[in-house]
């Protein structure tokens, strides 16, 4: 049993250590979601400039927690991925650019697909304040991408049991696809009335 017992109290210490690195990684991975946040705040404000600021920061500490974390906690750092995949998207977006690759933002693929849901959520906010300030035209090319977008994804409810969340926030996504879509055809149907009218 002396034997049993030292093979124990070395698993313990292991564990006692991949408990602490755990509990460190997800306190210290909360600037990172932080910073994501405040950049997509920055995009909605027109403050691309600020937004890529913060992306960087956030790119930077993602790549310093690459290298010291250990595999088998690799997964307590996906949710500071997506963050860093919905922000770097959006910015994208919102400057008139690509998506980002998965390789340019060095970010697992499950990290990449569920960012890429999480940003439809922006991009109709996104349109809906092109259409409060008149913006019909920009709106309706927001509103395109975001629909391509989500027809890209739909396919990845299929993966649901290896991408967790997938299908529900595929749910969510058809939602305020559906509910975006009826929003544009009706400020299109009122754009054309008042330019009918005008005439």
């Amino acid at each position: 049993m002396d034997s049993t017992k030292k093979y124990l109290d070395k698993i313990s210490k292991a564990l006692e250590k991949n408990l602490d690195e755990r509990e460190s990684l997800i306190k210290n991975t909360r600037q990172i979601i932080t910073l994501c946040s405040e950049s997509i705040i920055d995009c909605h404000k027109n403050d691309t400039k600020a937004a890529a600021k913060k992306i960087l920061q956030a790119k930077r500490l993602l790549e310093q927690y690459r290298k010291n974390i250990d595999k088998a906690l690799y997964k307590y750092l996906i949710p500071s991925e997506q963050e860093f995949v919905e922000a770097s998207s959006f910015l994208a977006l919102i400057q008139g650019k690509e998506i980002p690759s998965p390789e340019s933002l060095k970010v697992k693929d499950e990290s990449y697909v569920l960012g890429l849901l999480d940003c439809i959520g922006e991009m109709r906010r996104d349109v809906y304040d092109k259409i409060r300030v008149g913006k019909s035209e920009d709106a309706r090319k927001m509103f395109e991408k975001m629909d391509e977008l989500y027809l890209m994804l739909y396919p990845f409810a299929y993966f649901d049991k290896i991408v967790k969340e997938a299908r529900r926030k595929l749910d969510v996504a058809r939602i305020l696809v559906e509910e975006t879509r009826i929003a544009i055809t009706e400020e299109i149907r009122r754009a054309e009335l008042i330019k009918s009218m005008k005439k």
